[in-house]
């Protein structure tokens, strides 16, 4: 079990589920502000689940979505927030759980098509990379869709010394493309002498994930996988919400699991989950792994 990697699950989903509040589209930082209380809590039950790492709640706080919806002038207080309720919440666990800082796509998620060019991009990364650094351990650069993006997030993120581990995010239709449609191949040979620790997927169906698998083998270093349990990214239009979208009934604790050994059997060393994945998932995974 020292071997593998448990990152946590989908944490803006399992705060959209305990708010009782409708969505918004800043629906997890709506939260934080809120009710802080909400994401303490729900670290605290992935690290208890069993996730060796957290990610901290700054997925919809870049300067573009706050910009959009009015709240840039908070993009500073926002990022350190998410950082110290992560703290806390490891503190209170009492667990050496590492905690990873949050380099998410700018403008939205799964849409190569209205994202920014790489030194717009590269701009903002770095700005987020300054507020996070001092309070991570790592950096997760993850759901990129684009070639460009990734690069953008990896090169900022690897300005801070700290590890930095980059996921894509895959087209559902097994093709192993990136919403951008570009080969998983040609995206992994691009990042390939980057510096990057290690190359993953994420936030795509795991059945997607699984037919990309021989792609993301061969790429340099530690591998592995956290998928989403919607049965489609779809009707999410930037601005949107995840209201519109619909969690698949088929991929249960043991059904996910079953995916994630797959993947271990396959060489990743890194594995979680997405949005849709909940703590329950999580432990059943830790639970397997310590069998």
């Amino acid at each position: 079990m020292s071997e593998i990697t448990i990152l946590d699950g989908g944490i803006g989903q399992e705060i959209t589920k305990r708010s009782g509040k409708e969505p918004k589209p800043l629906w997890s930082i709506a939260v934080m502000m809120e009710q802080p209380e909400i994401v303490e809590a729900i670290h605290e039950e992935f690290i208890d689940a069993g996730a060796d790492v957290i990610t901290i709640n700054a997925y919809t706080s870049s300067p573009e979505r706050l910009e959009r919806d009015g709240l840039l002038d908070q993009f500073e207080s926002l990022q350190r927030q998410a950082v110290a309720i992560a703290q806390t919440a490891r503190e209170n666990s009492g667990k050496s759980v590492e905690i990873a800082g949050c380099l998410p796509p700018l403008v939205a998620s799964y849409r190569a098509d209205v994202a920014q060019d790489f030194e717009t991009s590269l701009h903002s990364y770095r700005q987020i990379v300054e507020l996070q650094a001092d309070g991570v351990d790592l950096f997760l650069c993850e759901t990129m869709a684009s070639i460009t993006e990734a690069k953008a997030a990896a090169t900022a993120a690897l300005e801070s010394s700290k590890p930095v581990w980059l996921s894509f995010t895959l087209n559902d239709d097994d093709s192993s493309t990136l919403r951008s449609g570009e080969p998983l191949a040609e995206a992994l040979m691009e990042i390939d002498g980057l510096g990057i620790d290690a190359a993953l997927l994420n936030c795509s169906r795991p059945e997607a994930i699984s037919a990309a698998w021989q792609e993301l083998a061969k790429a340099n270093g530690p591998i592995g996988a956290y998928a989403n349990g919607f049965t489609s990214i779809a009707a999410l239009d930037p601005g949107g919400t995840v209201a519109n979208l619909e969690a698949r009934r088929d991929l249960d604790e043991n059904t996910y699991a079953d995916f994630v050994d797959q993947w271990i059997e396959g060489g990743a060393s890194i594995v979680g989950g997405c949005c849709e994945v909940g703590p329950s998932h999580i432990a059943e995974i830790a639970r397997r792994l310590e069998q």
